[in-house]
């Protein structure tokens, strides 16, 4: 096994003036959406980039869409190519940053096939393809403006493509960033529900990365703060905004933390089924971690007959584990099946706090298309690269019946 992060890693208010100060940026290509354009955070970076001692060239490519499509990063590197950037930035939450670590690839390396890059693999260390060394013509800075993805550190993108109706999870250390700027000044006037949900998905990062096959020492610390972080942490955000920075700066450090310990040990089945049930009925990505995440603790916490064939998995301790995080926040964890059933509740509650639904069902998803949906949805989930990493081998049976109890917020409904 191997701890791989960025680098470099800037992080405090104001750390986007670091751009300033880098080396070897001439020719930049700024990938985002049309609303940091709208709101001035384009404009922030192109200052900084203007005020450098030498002159800088700027493209903005500003059409990248939540859940980038494919159409768009290929469109988006074909334009990279005829500009010639040394620098790409990434500003935005998870779609642009994921969008820039395939243009970059694209941009660098064309005559990668993209249905190479999807293929799946049991252990990412050891695997049929291999992506090519990036870095040759351009460097990625990543800068986060929202609080949840933890893309500015890890090796992981994913994008989406309409026509086979598949959201694929693409996973290389190749596409980690060169550079991460985690400046908490960026998020501080996030939605109050953008910050949930993005919160939410931070969670999910953290206590996946906890609990998967591949946990290792070097991510547990990191998955055990970010946890701690975020209890402290969100529902601040969420109810006071831009009032509490302080809150706001230990949530947007939390995310970042999250990022580098799953960015190693990877996630489970929380995002395997996020993945396509969100991709499917258009929910955001981190509400639908949220409202899978508590039925995926109680499933995880309950000792399995079926672990992962994960050749270092050689005990089954994922209740153990849930029981050291429900300890670590003060709940009651006497055993470790208290410790679960604890942990589970202290999700729900929070989410609550935080205004998230407690099912797909309150959500406003369509009963009858969802539970039509199901089948499908749990062959999608099971074929996710996240999938091998949770520490309970995946059934479809399964599957089906945790995005049952998610859609009804219970034990499965009618």
């Amino acid at each position: 096994q191997w701890f791989k992060v960025p680098p470099k890693i800037y992080f405090e208010r104001n750390a986007l003036r670091y751009l300033g100060e880098m080396d070897g940026i001439k020719r930049v290509s700024i990938v985002t959406d049309r609303t940091m354009s709208d709101l001035g955070f384009v404009a922030r970076v192109t200052d900084i980039l203007a005020a450098r001692p030498s002159a800088v060239t700027v493209q903005v490519i500003d059409d990248v869409e939540p859940n980038p499509e494919l159409s768009t990063v290929r469109a988006g590197a074909a334009r990279m190519r005829d500009f010639g950037p040394d620098t790409i930035i990434a500003l935005g939450g998870g779609s642009p940053m994921d969008a820039a670590k395939i243009m970059w690839l694209m941009y660098e390396h064309p005559e990668v096939e993209f249905a190479d890059t999807k293929e799946k693999f049991f252990d990412i260390r050891k695997r049929a393809f291999k992506f090519p060394g990036l870095g040759e013509k351009a460097q990625l800075v990543a800068v986060p403006t929202t609080s949840g993805t933890g893309s500015e550190v890890t090796p992981f993108a994913v994008i989406s493509d309409p026509e086979a109706a598949q959201k694929y999870p693409l996973a290389d250390y190749a596409l980690t960033p060169n550079v991460a700027i985690v400046d908490p000044v960026l998020p501080m006037r996030l939605p109050a529900t953008v910050t949930a949900d993005s919160g939410f998905d931070a969670l999910t990062h953290a206590t996946e990365a906890y609990v998967s096959a591949y946990a290792n020492d070097y991510t547990d610390g990191l998955c055990l703060q970010a946890i701690k972080l975020i209890f402290e942490n969100l529902e601040r955000c969420v109810v006071n905004g831009a009032e509490d920075p302080e809150a706001r700066e230990k949530m947007h450090n939390a995310s970042t933390v999250a990022g580098m310990a799953f960015a190693n040990a990877f996630l489970g089945l929380v995002h395997a089924m996020a993945h396509t049930l969100g991709n499917t009925f258009h929910v955001a990505h981190g509400r639908t971690n949220a409202l899978l995440l508590p039925h995926v603790i109680r499933h995880n916490g309950t000792v399995s007959g079926k672990a992962t064939p994960w050749p270092k998995a050689e005990v089954y301790r994922a209740p153990e584990r849930f029981q050291e995080i429900a300890r670590m926040l003060g709940l009651a964890a006497a055993t470790p099946e208290e410790g679960v059933e604890s942990y589970a509740r202290a999700v729900e509650e929070l989410r609550a706090k935080c205004g998230i639904p407690a099912s797909f069902q309150e959500e406003g998803v369509d009963e009858a298309a969802f539970l039509e949906a199901l089948p499908q949805q749990a062959m999608n989930a099971y074929a996710d690269q996240c999938a091998p990493a949770n520490p309970r081998m995946p059934m479809l049976s399964e599957m089906e019946g945790l995005m049952r109890q998610a859609f009804y917020g219970d034990g499965g409904g009618a």
